[in-house]
This record gives C-alpha cells, structure tokens and sequence, in this order.
C-alpha cells in the first residue's frame, strides 16, 4: 500500500500555493478565524516532503460544523474524522492523489503549539532538518502498509524532539 504522495524535493512552490490556499479557506471561517498558518514539511524551506500543503487554521469556536463544511467541500475539500477534540481534520485530493490537509484547532489546543514548534525548530536547525528527512526517506523506503505504518513510524522522533524542546523551554 503506497503513501498518500511521494516524496519529493523541496519546491519554492509550496509557500506561494499556502498564501493562495490561505486566502481561499479564510474566507469560510467568519468571526471564528484566528489565524492560519502553513506547518508541516512543505513550511520548513530545503525539506523534502510529500507535496501535501498542511494547513493550521486557528479559531476561537467551532460552530455552523454543517455550513463549514459545506464551504470546504466547495474548495475541494472532505472531513475526516475529528483528530482529537477540538481538532477537525479535512483533506483534498485531485485525481486520487493527496494535496491539501487542513487541521482546524480551537485556539489554546495543544496541537497548535505542537506542529508551529516542530515546524520551528526544524526552521532552526539544519542538522535536525536532515535527521528527520532522513527518517522520512527511510520510512518511504521500507513503507509496506501506507500513510499509518508511516505516520506512526514518524512519531517517536518528533514526540523526542517536541519533549525536548518542551522541558529545555520550562527550565529556561
């Protein structure tokens, strides 16, 4: 079972297709909307990714579920199931092939700090930048059961990194 995309070099694409994709979703979000901000792999400059964009959108309630989703279906868009509460998830795909994730979170939710920090220090360090797109490579490499088997394969080395950062921030 292969990944939702391959993973391909960096592309200075990526943030123009954000700043496009940003204003489009802003405009389903009213009174709600907080902020938006590009996380993942294609937000972190020379990082090879799978050329998914992932979209944080910030708000301070979830309301209107029904008419937000009607609005993201108008831009492509299909809900997944609720990642945690308070974090919905949508996902588009052009000809079966993954584009676009947008993780809608209630302000304070502890994802936001999570994926802006990750996405930050891989921003700051070149060398944690190589580590972690080598995991990826690897993992793309050895992949047999698709985007869980890779996710999960993924998740100690970013929990490792975040606890980290986390306790080096508490003693500071």
């Amino acid at each position: 079972m292969a990944l939702t995309s391959k993973i391909s070099s960096y592309s200075p694409q990526w943030p123009l297709a954000f700043c496009a994709e940003r204003e489009r979703i802003a405009q389903g979000f009213a009174g709600e909307l907080l902020d938006i901000h590009h996380v993942g792999s294609t937000a972190v400059v020379g990082l090879a990714a799978k050329p998914e964009l992932d979209v944080l959108v910030v708000v301070s309630q979830h309301r209107e579920a029904a008419a937000r989703r009607a609005f993201m279906a108008t831009l492509g868009y299909v809900r997944g199931s609720d990642l945690s509460v308070g974090h919905h998830f949508y996902r588009r795909d052009v000809e079966g092939v993954r584009t676009h994730k947008v993780h809608v979170c209630l302000v304070g939710h502890e994802q936001i700090r999570w994926m802006l920090g990750f996405r930050d220090l891989l921003r700051a360090d070149v060398e944690l930048c190589q580590q972690y797109q080598a995991l990826k490579l690897q993992l793309e490499a050895s992949n047999r059961d698709g985007i869980a088997e890779y996710l999960a394969g993924k998740a100690p080395f970013i929990e490792a990194v975040m606890r980290r950062h986390l306790q080096s921030a508490a003693r500071d």
